[in-house]
Order: C-alpha cells, then sequence, then structure tokens
C-alpha cells in the first residue's frame, strides 16, 4: 500500500508491504529521487529485571545512494557510523524515545537506510517520518505519530522541507518533530536569533508536518498490525504506598544535601535501607521497595519544586549556579580556559592551525572539510565513576556537535583568519549541562587564543516539571533535575540572539506558553553567565599566541601558481620542507603562509618571490650556484639550485677526468658548486661541475 501527499515543492509517498516484510514494520519514504527504507522489530522474548527501555535506532548512508564507491581501503561502508550518522541515529532516538512504554521490555531495534539520495533533500527527516510510521505498523506499542521537518530563514523568509541549497544560505535552522498536539524536539541553530524568531520557526514547523501524521493514520488503519501488551509487573500498591509514607522525610534529607557526592552516598544509603526492611512484606523477586524508592524520590523532587518553589540545591528555580572562570590555564596551548558552573567544569581549548589541517570528511554531498571542530570528551572521573576509555560515543559526539553549532555563528570568516580552528572540551566534573560549560569554556579559549569572534557566546540548561496544566521552569538544571524532571531544554547564544538550541522533551509535547516562558528565562540565565565571563575576559587577545602559527598572505599572479606548485606539487613540497612552513595557494593567486616563526615566513616569501618574479625566477647563464644532488642517473646528477630548480649536469661535466660511474664523483645529498651551461626554451637547466673546477684550478 501506498500514500503520498505535496510536501514542501515536492510530492512524497510512504509504501509498505513491498519490502523487509519479515520485520514487524517496514516502509520505504521517498521525496524527489531520495529514498529511506525503516524498519523496526521487537523481540519475542521479555529482559528481566530492566529499569529502561531497550530500544536502539541506528541510521545509515549507502554510497551506491549517489552513484559512488567508498574511498577506505576496504572500498566498503564500515561498521562504526560517521559523525552524521551518529547525529541523525540521535535525531530519530530522541523523540520516539518517550513514546514507548518503560514498561516494554522487549529489546526493540529501528533501522533507517538511506538508499537514494538526491542533491535536493537530505535523507535524515525521511528517515525520522520512516522510524515512526515502521513503528506505527508495528506490533510495539507506540504512543505516535510524530513526523519532523526543517524550518529556515532564507532572506528574511521562513521555509518549511526546505532544499539543501536553502539550507546552506539561512541564517536560521532548526529541526523540529511534533506529535498531533504538540512540538517534541528541536535541534538547530542561528546567526543570533531573537526568541519571538525561534518560536515562530517552531511552530511554523508542526504545523507544516500535520499532513505527514495523517498518512501514518491513514496508513496504519489500513495495514497496521495489533498491538503487543507490556509484560504486567504486579506491584504491591499497598506495600508501596506505606513505604513512601514512612520515607518521606528520609528522603526529602537526603535529597536536599548540597553536594552531589555526599547527596548520591545518602540515596544510595537509603534505597539500601529500604531494601532491608521491608524485603521480608515484599513478594518472592518482587523489587516492589525499589519501585517505592523511585517514585517516592521523583515525588519529593518534584513536590519541592511545584508545592514550595525550591530546589534540592537550595537555589530559587531561576538562579544559576556560582560561577568561576580563568583563562591562560595552560602555558603551552593556543588557548585555553577552565569554567566551573557548580559542579559541573569544563577545561577547554584552542590550537590553530593551517588548511592542511582541515578534517576531511567523506560524504553522500562528496568530500567536504571543515575548518572549525569542536571535540567533547567525557571521562569518567568527572562523575566519580571508574568505567573503561572508549572512543566517542553517541553522546560525545551529540554533545560536540551542539556546542560547535553554538560556536560556529560568531567565528571569524575564512578569508580574513584562514586559520583551522580545533575546540576541545574536557569535562572535568559533571553535574548537569556539561555541553552548555563547554560552550562557554570554548568561548573562553578562543578569545584567550586571539581568534577574533564576533561576540562571546555561552549557554544555559532549562528543565521542566509538569503537573497537570501547572509548569515550572528551571533555570540551569542539576543532574537529579534533568532525570527526574520532563524537558531539558539547552539554548546557547549571545547577548544580541540564540546561535544554538536543542530540546528533548520527555512527556507528550509542549505547548506554545510554556516554550516562550523557558526561552526568556534562558535568555536571562544566559546574558547573567556573558557577564560572569566578561569579568574574566571582555574581548579576545589582540594577537594569537606566540605558540601560534604565524600566519601572513601575499599574492602573486595567477598565471604563476604552476610555478609556484610544480609537477605533482613538486615545488611546493621542496618549499615547505626548507622553510618549515605550510602553503595554501588558492586559485585567484592568493598565498597564505603559515609558520613557526617571522623569519621562516620571510625565507618561505623569498622562496615563492624566486618562482614568480620574472627577474628572478630563472638561474642566470654563466653564474656558479652552489646546490644539492637530489638525484642520480646513468647519464648524469640533477642538482637543485633553489627550491623547486634543479638541473641536469652530464657525467661528461662532473669531473676533470672521464668516468666510469656518476657515483664515481658523486653521491645524493653532496653540495656542490655547478655553473650554468644553457636553459633552453622549455627552462630545462644544463649545469657544469667540470667547468668550475677548470676555472678554480687551472686548465
Amino acid at each position: 500500500m501506498k500514500v503520498e501527499t505535496k510536501f514542501g515543492d515536492s510530492r512524497l509517498s510512504i509504501e509498505t508491504g513491498k519490502l523487509a516484510r519479515q520485520a514487524a514494520g517496514s516502509v520505504v519514504v521517498a521525496m524527489g529521487e531520495t529514498m529511506v527504507l525503516a524498519a523496526a522489530q521487537a523481540s519475542g522474548e521479555v529482559r528481566e529485571g530492566l529499569d529502561f527501555l531497550p530500544l536502539t535506532v541506528e541510521y545509515q548512508e549507502r554510497l551506491y545512494a549517489v552513484g559512488r564507491i567508498p574511498g577506505n581501503y576496504f572500498r566498503r561502508e564500515l561498521g562504526r557510523g560517521s559523525e552524521k550518522e551518529t547525529l541523525t541515529a540521535r535525531i530519530i532516538d530522541r523523540p520516539i524515545r518517550p513514546l514507548i512504554t518503560r514498561e516494554w521490555t522487549y529489546e526493540t531495534q529501528v533501522i533507517c537506510q538511506a538508499w537514494s539520495v538526491d542533491d535536493k533533500y537530505d535523507p535524515d527527516m525521511l528517515a525520522l517520518l520512516g522510524a515512526s510510521t515502521a513503528l506505527m505498523l508495528s506490533d510495539i506499542p507506540f504512543d505516535g505519530p510524530i513526523a519532523g521537518t526543517r524550518v529556515c530563514r532564507v532572506d528574511g523568509k521562513l521555509v518549511t522541507a526546505p532544499t539543501q541549497a536553502q539550507v546552506a544560505a539561512s541564517d536560521l535552522y532548526l529541526i523540529v518533530a511534533s506529535s498531533r498536539d504538540a512540538v517534541v524536539m528541536v535541534e538547530g541553530g542561528a546567526r543570533e536569533a531573537s526568541e519571538e524568531d525561534v518560536l515562530e520557526a517552531i511552530f511554523m514547523a508542526k504545523e507544516a508536518v500535520q499532513p505527514l501524521l495523517k498518512l501514518q493514520l491513514e496508513l496504519q488503519k489500513a495495514a497496521g498490525k495489533e498491538k503487543r501488551k507490556p509484560v504486567q509487573v504486579v506491584r504491591d500498591a499497598a506495600l508501596i504506598g506505606r513505604i513512601k509514607e514512612s520515607k518521606r522525610p528520609e528522603m526529602l534529607g537526603a535529597l536536599t544535601i548540597p553536594e552531589k557526592q555526599e547527596r548520591q552516598k545518602g540515596l544510595g544509603a537509603l534505597k539500601e535501607k529500604i531494601k532491608e526492611e521491608f524485603k521480608a512484606e515484599a513478594a518472592e523477586g518482587s523489587n516492589d521497595p525499589a519501585e517505592a524508592f523511585k517514585q517516592l524520590e521523583g515525588d519529593v523532587l518534584r513536590g519541592l519544586i511545584l508545592t514550595e518553589g525550591k530546589r534540592i540545591d537550595g537555589r530559587a528555580l531561576d538562579q544559576v549556579r556560582p560561577i568561576d572562570c580563568e583563562v591562560g590555564f595552560l602555558p603551552r596551548a593556543h588557548g585555553s580556559a577552565v569554567f566551573t558552573r557548580g559542579e559541573t567544569q569544563s577545561l577547554g581549548t584552542a590550537t590553530l592551525g593551517s588548511s592542511y589541517d582541515e578534517q576531511r570528511l567523506e560524504s553522500l554531498i562528496g568530500d567536504t572539510s571543515k575548518a572549525f571542530m569542536l571535540n567533547y570528551n567525557f571521562p569518567p572521573y568527572s562523575t566519580g565513576e571508574v568505567k573503561r576509555l572508549s572512543s566517542p560515543g553517541r553522546r560525545e559526539i551529540g554533545h560536540g556537535a551542539l556546542a560547535e553549532r553554538a560556536l560556529r555563528a560568531v567565528l571569524p570568516a575564512q578569508e580574513s583568519f584562514p586559520y583551522t580552528i580545533r575546540v576541545v572540551s574536557e569535562i572535568l566534573e559533571s553535574n548537569g549541562s556539561s555541553s552548555m560549560a563547554t560552550v562557554c569554556s570554548a568561548t573562553l579559549a578562543l578569545m584567550d587564543a586571539g581568534v577574533p569572534i564576533k561576540a562571546p557566546v555561552a549557554g544555559v540548561a532549562m528543565g521542566l516539571i509538569m503537573d497537570g496544566d501547572n509548569a515550572t521552569i528551571l533555570t540551569d538544571i542539576l543532574g537529579d533535575e534533568d532525570h527526574l524532571g520532563d524537558m531539558d531544554f539547552k539554548v546557547a547564544g549571545t547577548a544580541e540572539g540564540i546561535t544554538a538550541v536543542q530540546m528533548d522533551i520527555k512527556i507528550s509535547g509542549l505547548t506554545r506558553p510554556v516554550m516562550e516562558k523557558a526561552l526568556a528565562q534562558a535568555r536571562s540565565g544566559r546574558l547573567h553567565i556573558l557577564e560572569q565571563m566578561a569579568v574574566c575576559l571582555p574581548a579576545p587577545r589582540p594577537e594569537v599566541s606566540r605558540y601560534a602559527p604565524k600566519m601572513t598572505v601575499i599574492e602573486i599572479p595567477s598565471e604563476k601558481i604552476k610555478d609556484v606548485i610544480g609537477p605533482g606539487g613538486k615545488i611546493i613540497k621542496a618549499i615547505q620542507s626548507e622553510t618549515d612552513t605550510r602553503l595554501d595557494v588558492e586559485d585567484s593567486g592568493r598565498v597564505t603562509i603559515f609558520a613557526p616563526s617571522q623569519e621562516k615566513a620571510e625565507a618561505a616569501i623569498e622562496a615563492i618571490r624566486r618562482r614568480t618574479d620574472p627577474r628572478t625566477s630563472l638561474p642566470e647563464i654563466g653564474r656558479i650556484y652552489e646546490g644539492k644532488v637530489v638525484k642520480i642517473v646513468d647519464f648524469g646528477a640533477f642538482v637543485e639550485l633553489q627550491p623547486g630548480v634543479d638541473g641536469l649536469v652530464h657525467i661528461s661535466q662532473l669531473a676533470r677526468e672521464r668516468l666510469r660511474t656518476v657515483r664515481d664523483a658523486v653521491s645524493e645529498g653532496d653540495v656542490i658548486r655547478v655553473k650554468v651551461l644553457e636553459i633552453d626554451k622549455f627552462n630545462k637547466i644544463r649545469l657544469s661541475r667540470r667547468a668550475v673546477l677548470e676555472e678554480e684550478g687551472g686548465k
């Protein structure tokens, strides 16, 4: 069965029953020439003892989708996904996970694969639509449907379902996922957009996806399976009630310990006490005491906030934790900063490099590069835990991408500051909002490195506690408030506007008034943090670090570029090797030189001038030069006179006497004096060592 509708400027279709028919639910979503398969499946066996949803979501891009063969050694897609695939999998996972009940303990998997991709539409939103539809058609209990779309602002006008060209030209770009009633996820960035602009874009996207929700319901009615029911866990409600009533004062005492580590110890001790005290009353194999502890913890935290307007660390609802900043912490890093907010701490470092340091990416749109990178690391000691160190996971990649998006909007243009920039955030302590601490430490590190950013950027994580229509917004949430709350809403930006947002809703959705209040409160928190950062470092340093590579830009005639590059890059490699520099030559003739010192930059400039100035580009006939033997052949030796310029000394011109082999006179690496005999019309240079020996020693 196939259903379709007009979406954006194209027709969008969802088809089921033709492919992947053994999956519990599968669809092919198509728009233009972009096609994505989505399949959902759940195992038939319950996983006992789980207190979380065993759901995995995967998104894969196949290079045959754009008619390309993978460029790696194996010539196939490898198991570890690209950063784009990881971030897309997170975008799919985050809105669907809260819509599957926690009581569902069957291993569940959603797989989306991009099979065909045109240059007009990104397949990620089709994958999100496909995942929701596959779950709707399956026997997996899913409180959908949901759908998502991009919304961009191009030339001052908001556009939903934009093309990739429109996304590239936009100054506000969001991914919004919504149900029929409310927004469930937001992800995106902007170039200092106002809160009103962001709200308008979000709810425009909500209305735009409504036809996609109707398609899913239509398809489910015709081809959907009967839903399985979660395994019903029998609870002793009376026992749970007695535990909650009797232990409420102790829970309040443990939960309001200000320090995180001490609070966790207190909660852990109370949990064990409840288990031990009530194990005789609990049925065999029951975890009712543990369930009572979990419910009581949530009830006390939420009640404290909703009824008393208090938080577990004693702050007001809109109060930011104490902030401490320090820059120049690492003496040899190009820029560094330690940003501490309460018990969350990030060490940010900034490193400047040349164009050779750009990150090379292989993707469906072709081989691309990134001149700005932000990496986020979350070692286990940051939460007082012992875990195996491994490569960055989805969480690290997602948090790094969010902070990178927040800062990209304020970076200087590549033309005026052509450095490659890498920022690394090492999370040293974590008790909520480490990604927003990363934004702050990264901003200070960039300014400490002398990067002329447009304006400082700060970020804050907002929380939400809902009770019916009563919504309480929390500024700068703790880890416990995030875990037990109903929303995690991260907002980053400058004093002028928003540069990045990320919102995850754990309840059925969020209304416009609540989001409006959250954004307004987030702005107040952001401005407070920016004020504290300005006390530490109000503006970028006037010059880059003395340890950063020195950058010099010169212009050469475009027709002389070949003389600087040389065949196969021979000349430019020689100049770089001789002068210990990096050269970036643009088609316009603009040459950017990165050097560890000004002296080496001057040496590189001189080498380039020798190759591009008509008066000095070739050696002078009849003049004696000192050069290095760079290659030996049967009939002579090639001698380099200057970087990228060499000539041939024939075997007959190597010595005064007759030689049997070239190596009887010279070896590679020898420095010898030679005379320029001739330069032909192809600029081939004929040299003589014999002439020098005869002139200096007599005929």
